[in-house]
């Protein structure tokens, strides 16, 4: 037992070597635990050609195709802009006459589906379908319509 002695103050000394390891085993820990994450989302950068001229891009406002439920979620009607359609089969032929079979006409045209609520979720993808592509029977190839579709903000039932 260690007695003080009267008037004299005993100096308190910090250890730093434990410290010292706490903070390696910290870095130690830190490091090998990061996990490097894959990039995410695709981005389809399209860089000019060397010399080439810079294109005008003209802006179209999209397409508004509009799919209207039954009560039961079933397809009930089908608009695009204020042309009422009879069949997807119907949207996918007026979105090749839009689009015509042009590629620059392709990445410029968007499409913005507003679906009710209450439709079924295979409509929706059928509709997607009809604007996006379709297969040629001849070449057995696909033909890239649309790429760009938004959706509308859903309306409360």
């Amino acid at each position: 037992m260690k007695f003080r002695k009267p008037g004299g103050v005993d100096k308190v000394e910090q250890q730093m070597t434990p410290m010292i390891d706490i903070v390696f085993q910290l870095l130690t820990f830190f490091v090998m635990s990061f996990k490097i994450g894959v990039q995410e989302g695709d981005f389809n950068v399209k860089m000019p050609l060397a010399g080439a001229g810079v294109a005008v891009v003209q802006e179209l406002p999209p397409v508004k195709i509009r799919l209207v439920a039954n009560k039961d979620g079933t397809l009930a009607g089908m608009r695009m802009g204020e042309r009422p359609l009879a069949s997807f089969g119907e949207l996918n032929k007026e979105i090749i006459a839009l689009v015509g079979g042009n590629a620059a006409m392709a990445e410029n045209v968007e499409v913005e589906l507003d679906c009710d609520y209450g439709l079924h979720y295979d409509n929706v993808v059928r509709a997607i379908s009809a604007v996006s592509g379709y297969i040629d029977p001849q070449t057995n190839s696909v033909v890239k319509l649309v790429e760009k579709i938004k959706f509308a903000p859903p309306h409360a039932p």
